[in-house]
């Protein structure tokens, strides 16, 4: 028993916030799931950080090039190719898991954020290439994102609805789960076989609070983020305590579980493993950044999951701050588009690296 299986034990899952093809070729992540880890999420930044740091990749991205592929098919295959590699490793945790844990994610083009039909056939693309049960697609929950979520789910597609900030955004991307499962169960499909995860970004809003609080209201920091993910948590379960989702679950149907995502801790006066011991809850996932997943296994410690029990308290606190002049609500909505802009941000700059290291080897091609 390690203290990952101990939090699972607790109903929540540790999955990891990275991937490269040392990471899966060395034999870490395996040893990390024999240590029970028990899922896997990526984004374009992670993605670039692998491709570029390393020479894992070259001689594939070679082949690739003197096929003639674009810059983006070198992408495309360097990522499918992680995802599909690392989905193989997890198929043990996904068997006895019975289809609960062992996923890994792979995050949509975010430069099609904004075109919900592009996004949506996109995703379906994905799904279909990865051809892995224990695949998830990635959509942003903006509004256009929460259709794509009900479309991919009517088609059985597994999704990772990421770049939550606000409540709001958190029961339209909900409710598209809901919507998108009926509509599966109405064409006959199996929905006890579709999973689906709801990820809420987390240190970033305490990052702006604590900001906006400066050191006159220093008391009132790092406080805010867990407050509104207290307040999220419980949107989620009247949401699946509802009739609607009932109906689905007796053909089998599964929640969708919260998943807290940028739970690094940025403010080094705060504990490192801040939103990991805050944020233990039956039942929710919690994806760690490498570093924060070595602290939790070096020094983190489990007492029970009681968080959350009293909703009000978390509420009183915002409040406090919306007496102050600042609405929790209002600054998700710039989070989120700050979010879109950096993923966007992030995948231009990694096709760019692309293209730069293609350029390199092959000049130095004979």
């Amino acid at each position: 028993m390690t203290k990952m299986h101990e939090i699972a034990a607790l109903g929540q899952s540790l999955w990891i916030d990275n991937i490269s093809r040392s990471m899966i070729s060395s034999g870490r992540l395996r040893s990390l799931i024999d240590q029970g880890l028990r899922g896997q999420t990526s984004n374009p930044t992670i993605f670039k950080q692998a491709i570029t740091s390393s020479a894992d990749y070259d001689s594939r991205i070679m082949e690739l090039a003197e096929a003639g592929k674009s810059f983006f098919e070198i992408y495309d295959d360097l990522t499918i190719k992680d995802v599909q590699d690392a989905a193989d490793l997890f198929k043990g945790v996904y068997a006895q898991t019975k289809g609960l844990d062992g996923y890994v994610s792979l995050e949509i083009n975010p430069k099609l954020g904004r075109e919900s039909e592009a996004q949506f056939k996109e995703g379906l693309r994905l799904w279909k290439t990865l051809a892995r049960p224990n695949g998830m697609i990635k959509v942003p929950a903006t509004k256009n994102g929460c259709l794509v979520v009900e479309q991919l789910i009517a088609e059985g597609v597994n999704v990772n609805a990421t770049l939550i900030f606000s409540a709001e955004q958190y029961q339209q991307v909900a409710w598209s789960y809901i919507k998108g499962l009926s509509r599966f169960a109405q064409k006959g499909g199996d929905v006890a076989r579709v999973r689906s995860v709801a990820s809420i970004f987390v240190s970033r809003i305490d990052t702006a609070v604590d900001k906006w609080l400066g050191e006159e209201k220093a008391s009132l920091k790092g406080r805010a983020a867990v407050h509104h993910c207290a307040i999220i948590f419980h949107k989620f379960g009247q949401t699946f305590a509802g009739a609607d989702f009932k109906a689905l679950e007796a053909k089998g149907a599964s929640v969708q579980r919260v998943l807290w995502a940028s739970t690094g801790t940025k403010d080094p006066s705060y504990s490192d493993i801040k939103y990991v011991t805050e944020l233990i809850v039956r039942p929710t996932v919690n994806t760690l950044p490498d570093k924060t997943l070595e602290a939790f296994l070096d020094h983190g410690t489990l007492k029970t999951a009681a968080v959350f029990k009293d909703v009000a308290d978390s509420q009183r606190g915002l409040e406090a701050l919306r007496r102050l002049g600042m609405d929790v609500n209002v600054l998700c909505l710039q989070l989120l588009e700050e979010g879109l802009s950096a993923f966007e941000r992030s995948f231009e700059e990694l096709i760019a690296s692309i293209e730069e290291k293609t350029k390199k080897l092959c000049a130095r091609s004979p």
